[in-house]
């Protein structure tokens, strides 16, 4: 169980869950034409979609361990953790097998969110994401594994930008209010710029023992110090944009509390700007996932204004 765990990679899982927050939250926050918030929100769409989300990301962290440790990229040159099939500690069959029973129950998940969201109306909304669920699940498989592994080809940072910001966000967002909220792309992109800049990060440890097993991802084919100033757009523009957003939006001085997530941001920059080893930015991911999940969950509570709000309108019925 051990080994299993640490090939779920848990530290990666509140990257993967931040679009998620920010759009259910989103939901959430009271409006000039929704008088009670939970008109729209569920707390069923929610609970399902995290554990869809949860799904898939397991999967993409047993399938780049597959593939990786197939493909021999996962060698001794690799910075990090040792991988399961790389120790040894799990077998390439008992591994493949994990992704075969994790693809059916994430797939089972997303079934039961999409019928939570549509019921039996709306038959075109739940085929569409039904479609996109297959997608989703077909992607995290196909980043590292098969001759064909777009993780290998440098689109890995559009699969990430795509699934992890604009489907995550805007995605979750459409199942509880049957819409699509154009404002709601601001943070959506910057949550998708964000986990691109971790996948970024990873890429830029790695790059020298990537380039050995020619896997081209977007570091190897510019370079390190290219990939650095790609870096620094990813992380400020994402910043930038979410304060655009607040300021859209109009908020208030104390719904400008997601600020606080920008102090470690920024404190990551300089160290990415001051560093000469890429193999010394492994302590970095774990801070930008954390940091990305804090700025979603801080945007996420100034979204429905005051915590105390959510407690009246769930729980007290406004009183």
């Amino acid at each position: 169980m051990k080994h299993w765990i640490e090939a779920a990679r848990l530290r990666t899982l509140p990257l993967s869950v931040s679009g998620i927050i920010v759009g259910s939250m989103y939901a959430l926050r009271p409006t000039d034409t929704i008088e009670t918030p939970t008109e729209v929100f569920s707390w069923k769409i929610f609970a399902l979609a995290m554990l869809t989300t949860l799904g898939l990301q397991i999967l993409s962290n047993f399938a780049n361990d597959y593939g990786d440790g197939m493909k021999g990229t996962d060698n001794a040159d690799r910075v990090g953790p040792k991988r399961a099939i790389q120790s040894g500690v799990i077998s390439p069959a008992a591994m493949k097998q994990a992704i075969v029973i994790t693809s059916i129950l994430t797939l089972i998940s997303s079934i039961l969110l999409i019928y939570e969201a549509f019921k039996d109306t709306n038959i075109g909304y739940s085929l569409f994401y039904l479609v996109l669920g297959i997608l989703a699940i077909a992607s995290a498989i196909r980043y590292t594994v098969g001759n064909t592994a777009y993780g290998y080809r440098g689109f890995g940072d559009i699969f990430v930008f795509v699934f992890f910001g604009l489907v995550s966000t805007l995605g979750v967002n459409f199942l509880y209010s049957k819409q699509l909220d154009f404002d709601l792309f601001l943070p959506a992109t910057a949550i998708g710029l964000l986990s691109v800049g971790v996948l970024n990060l990873n890429n830029m440890r790695d790059e020298a023992s990537d380039r050995k097993s020619n896997k081209n991802t977007i570091v190897v084919k510019i370079g390190g110090a290219k990939a650095k100033k790609y870096h620094y757009f990813l992380i400020v523009l994402a910043m930038v944009l979410v304060v655009t957003f607040a300021v859209l939006s109009d908020y208030r001085l104390d719904q400008y509390l997601f600020l606080l997530a920008y102090i470690p941001l920024t404190k990551h920059l300089i160290t990415v700007h001051k560093n000469q080893e890429p193999r010394a930015l492994d302590p970095e991911l774990k801070k930008l996932a954390v940091s990305t999940f804090a700025l979603s969950v801080l945007l996420a509570l100034c979204m429905v204004s005051l915590i105390q709000d959510i407690i009246v309108n769930l729980f007290m019925g406004g009183r």
